[in-house]
């Protein structure tokens, strides 16, 4: 059944992409109320109303379940028991046994292959001598990850000599770990799907993401890449939606092997940077998207009208140009209302639009993000 206008959606995390959906929410007549330890954050300053309080702190998640109407959350770090609580009080989109999967490495890897959808060669690893097991079939190089808490490369080893293997699995917690056989790929790709209620899908078109220190740096919409690759990439995130009875909005990050396959490298069930394009070149956005979902809308077609760059706009250094991007037509920009510009901090973003079928070449690509 759909929320009629007027009621509140409860999100869980204070950051930039519960603010792009907050804001969507009141585009489509609702209230968002933030949840967040953060006082003042990006979320909160767009939202009717906020709840500071720590993620674990049960009282605070009743007080807070019993103000809205539905709960989602923009990030996966949330204790699986807070999130358990809320969904004995209100509905929950995605649901906890989804955020279960998605922040653990090792059940999302078992999940994906479980649906018959090909991730890289991985092995669970518990102590040193599971380690070196795991070294022995996999090969090296092969990547150490921690299976929680990890994101824009942190939680991670690079093994490329067994010489590495003790200082890495010291270095990395919290234990089990995953070691993943090192994939050899031409690039990276991910497709937002999101489910409704009633089981309709809506995928947006695959995209390209480069990155930069191991943060999203850029994303080109669409994705260039032959159609039956396209394809494939759809099919997956469909498959995944289905198996995983999403109602919401899914981020399926892949690898292009240099061979032409497609392997998942991880799934995300909220809004994803790599989405924010669909803002300025789609009639509905990846945050829209989620929200009629959460909301027991109608989904409609995830279609775009242009082709599309977006750039990342990271820390002091990006921002100093802030005043270059305002001041020079064709760039789109969004700030996250972040006060302090951290190395590292996502500040924001902007887009490029290119007529639908024209998105530029590698060198034109180039000069379009010299603009700024």
């Amino acid at each position: 059944m759909s929320l009629p206008p007027g009621s509140t959606i409860g999100i869980i995390g204070g950051g930039q992409l519960g603010r792009m959906s907050a804001i969507a929410a009141a585009r489509l007549g609702f209230r968002a109320h933030i949840f967040s330890p953060e006082l003042h954050g990006p979320a909160a300053q767009v939202s009717a109303a906020s709840t500071v309080a720590d993620y674990t702190d049960h009282d605070a998640l009743r007080r807070f379940a019993e103000a809205v109407d539905v709960v989602t959350f923009e990030f996966e770090n949330i204790p699986a028991d807070s999130l358990e609580l809320l969904a004995s009080l209100k509905p929950v989109h995605p649901g906890p046994k989804i955020l279960a999967i998605s922040q653990d490495r090792l059940l999302e890897k078992q999940f994906l292959n479980d649906s018959g959808i090909a991730t890289a060669p991985w092995a669970a690893v518990t102590d040193a001598a599971s380690l070196h097991e795991a070294i022995a079939r996999l090969g090296l190089p092969a990547v150490l990850k921690t299976t929680r808490l990890g994101y824009d490369g942190k939680g991670q080893a690079m093994l490329r000599a067994a010489d590495d293997a003790a200082a890495a699995f010291a270095a990395l917690s919290p234990k089990p770990l995953v070691l993943e056989g090192f994939v050899d790929f031409a690039e990276e790709i991910s497709v937002m799907v999101a489910r409704g209620a009633d089981g309709t899908i809506a995928a947006f078109d695959a995209v390209e993401n480069r990155h930069k220190h191991h943060i999203l740096d850029v994303t080109l919409a669409p994705a260039p890449l032959p159609l039956d690759l396209l394809a494939e990439a759809d099919a997956i995130a469909r498959n995944i939606a289905e198996n995983l009875g999403l109602i919401g909005l899914l981020g399926v990050e892949m690898f292009v092997t240099s061979s032409g396959a497609l392997l998942v490298n991880e799934i995300a069930p909220r809004p994803h940077n790599s989405g924010h394009w669909t803002l300025d070149a789609c009639p509905a956005s990846q945050f829209e998207m989620h929200i009629r979902a959460v909301a027991g809308l109608p989904l409609p077609p995830a279609t775009r009208h242009s082709d599309a760059v977006m750039k990342n706009l990271i820390g002091p250094e990006d921002m100093a140009g802030w005043d270059a991007i305002l001041a020079t037509p064709g760039l789109i920009p969004h700030h996250y209302g972040k006060t302090e510009a951290r190395p590292g901090r996502k500040m924001g973003h902007f887009t490029r639009l290119f007529p639908k079928g024209s998105l530029p070449g590698e060198f034109g690509i180039e000069d379009a993000l010299r603009l700024a």
